[in-house]
């Protein structure tokens, strides 16, 4: 399994000034006081609650937390809710782990006052932006929140940066002679038939990801993001790319032998394909270079508001952190564990280092970008 690397080498204090993509959800219910007018419903940090310890027992007395469309093989989710379970008394649902973005978002906006609503949201900026407009967050400040970069958090605790990474292109050696390395690469004709991405743009955030980064790789910008969906038609109508969505298990059953996807996924995906006897190499395209980081937030109305506030602290702390990069994506405090020598030093060595200056669109221009693909992904591809 190996990485290519383009020009100059992208730092973690680099990378600190990302912002995030998004992920949503499904369901509906009246709006219900319950649970969001508990102290634990109110409380914008542990400290409001009078400390850890306190928020620690309010949340294993609640003994449940909802998530949606949390993919075990993605950034290492299936250790990180192993390990919160088995550190405290508190079971995780993690509803649709093989959902979309738009599936969470949905299981927060349309469940309010239903025990099954989700109690914290893992999103793109895009999704996370579309939660805060329909005022479905609420304010929270992990323990960490000081050494989180500026540009990583919202000013009103909102949501925040968690984990990031770049897209790229995956590609399984065995069966693909030679492999890919730009998005110029994959319109070439010996590819006929085998890429993929990990969902639908109009619904997935990684899948929109790729979109914005082929309209980059092909002369567009981050104001338009047309050049990806005329980039993607050309790609459909030479026959090469795949509507199947691209998974560990497509992969290794040989739907899928290239997938654009991000490098956390890609990577990890080699990790466990290779024991499956597939050489799946990882490339970060240098002609679309983009990366974004995922956010986290907690729904304004968590039927577990404790649980939920607590699933964040664990996340943020440097055993959450550390869980991260061990699924190869940079967490959003990875500079500051480096300083107080907290960072696992062995996970980090086994990320790729990537040359180069990623693009990274403002919110305004990603909510624009996610409408152009909403719009026009349909016709680019039917």
């Amino acid at each position: 399994m190996k990485a290519h690397h383009p020009r100059r080498v992208l730092t973690a204090a680099a990378l600190a000034g990302l912002t995030a993509l998004v992920a949503t959800g499904c369901g509906s219910a009246p709006d219900d006081d319950g649970a969001k007018n508990s102290k634990a419903a109110k409380a914008e940090s542990a400290a409001a609650l009078g400390g850890m310890e306190k928020l620690v027992a309010a949340a294993e007395e609640e003994g449940k937390l909802n998530v949606y469309a949390l993919a075990p093989d993605w950034a290492n989710y299936g250790e990180m809710i192993a390990a919160f379970e088995k550190k405290y008394a508190i079971e995780v649902n993690n509803e649709d782990p093989g959902g979309s973005s738009q599936g969470a978002l949905n299981a927060a906006a349309k469940r309010k006052g239903q025990d099954r609503a989700v109690d914290a949201l893992d999103l793109g900026t895009s999704y996370m932006q579309e939660a805060k407009k329909q005022d479905l967050l609420a304010p929270y400040k992990v323990e960490g929140w000081d050494d989180i970069p500026d540009a990583q958090k919202q000013p009103d605790a909102s949501f925040m940066n968690n984990y990031g990474g770049f897209m790229s292109i995956g590609c399984d050696a065995k069966a693909v002679k030679n492999c890919p390395e730009t998005y110029q690469d994959l319109l070439k004709p010996e590819y006929r038939n085998k890429v993929a991405l990990n969902g639908d743009p109009t619904e997935s955030g990684s899948a929109l990801a790729a979109v914005i980064a082929a309209s980059l790789a092909n002369g567009g910008s981050l104001d338009d993001a047309q050049p990806g969906l005329d980039y993607f038609q050309k790609l459909k109508k030479k026959g090469n790319f795949v509507p199947a969505k691209s998974t560990l298990a497509t992969i290794q059953q040989g739907e899928t032998p290239i997938s654009i996807d991000w490098d956390y996924l890609n990577l990890g995906y080699g990790q466990k394909l290779e024991a499956k006897g597939v050489d799946w190499q990882v490339a970060v395209p240098s002609d679309g270079l983009y990366s974004r980081y995922y956010n986290q937030g907690v729904n304004k109305y968590a039927p577990h508001p404790a649980a939920a506030r607590l699933w964040l602290e664990f996340i943020y702390s440097p055993e959450g952190q550390n869980i991260w990069l061990k699924g190869f994506s940079r967490p959003a405090l990875l500079d500051a564990m480096k300083k107080d020598g907290t960072a696992d030093n062995a996970a980090l060595a086994r990320i790729p280092e990537v040359h180069g200056t990623p693009q990274e669109p403002t919110v305004e221009q990603e909510a624009k970008a996610k409408e152009t693909v909403v719009q026009g992904w349909g016709k680019a591809v039917s």
